[in-house]
């Protein structure tokens, strides 16, 4: 083969790479505009449930303990550091494991691991964290929802969570917490550039027959449904 074939295969090869990255860009921008409306089961909107992101990652905040779901049992306060028990509520989200335990802040990102999670190589996991109390603000915001509708949530949420033989979530034995009132559980399915913990936070609301993007990759693409 002569160098100008060489040559062109490689600049053909180049042009797709570029092509797809332009259009994944398009994607994350243009997609999340379309909204997916609430739906009204006719049920009064009586649990309080909340969206809140870090900043790049968003999680679903939950009432630890109501007459339809004790999340204390299946999340114990005693995986955390603090293993205190008056945490109101829990947040749950879904990502890449090795995001989660191998990155504590972005200058700790190898390229190893963000190939790894961009394309299907990694596991994944739940990230539970116990609050006391929620405050409502840009990175923060409570939503009303139906027993039904939290019924359909919580079974969603469960659902990602890997389970032994006995269906107790599986904790990760790790220090790579975030603080003392978190912890790491294995979880179902891989993360993606297509399928993010964000994209995951999305697909909760939507489960819960909430306002939701059609599709996101990030937690604006979220949070703009709720200003």
């Amino acid at each position: 083969m002569s160098v100008k074939m060489v040559l062109l295969s490689v600049l053909k090869i180049l042009g797709v790479i570029v092509g797809i990255i332009v259009l994944y860009i398009l994607m994350a921008y243009l997609l999340p505009f379309i909204e997916i409306s609430a739906k009204d089961d006719g049920e009064k909107k009586e649990i309080p449930i909340y969206i809140y992101t870090n900043g790049v990652h968003t999680d679903i905040v939950m009432p630890v303990k109501n007459d339809m779901q004790d999340w204390s049992t299946k999340i114990p306060f005693a995986n955390t550091k603090s293993k205190k028990t008056d945490y109101n509520y829990v947040g749950v989200g879904w990502g890449d494991k090795g995001f989660y335990l191998d990155t504590p802040t972005w200058a700790d990102l190898k390229f190893s691991t963000a190939f790894k999670a961009a394309f299907w190589l990694g596991e994944s996991a739940m990230h539970c964290t116990y609050y006391k109390k929620m405050k409502e603000g840009g990175d923060c915001k409570i939503i009303m929802i139906s027993r039904s509708q939290y019924k359909d949530l919580t079974k969603f949420v469960e659902d990602k969570f890997d389970k032994d033989q006995n269906g107790n979530f599986i904790l990760i034995p790790t220090n790579a917490v975030y603080s003392d009132n978190d912890a790491f559980y294995d979880a179902q399915g891989k993360y993606s550039f297509l399928y993010t913990c964000n994209t995951w936070s999305n697909d909760a609301l939507k489960a819960a027959g909430q306002k939701a993007a059609f599709w996101t990759p990030t937690d604006s693409g979220i949070f703009q449904h709720y200003k």
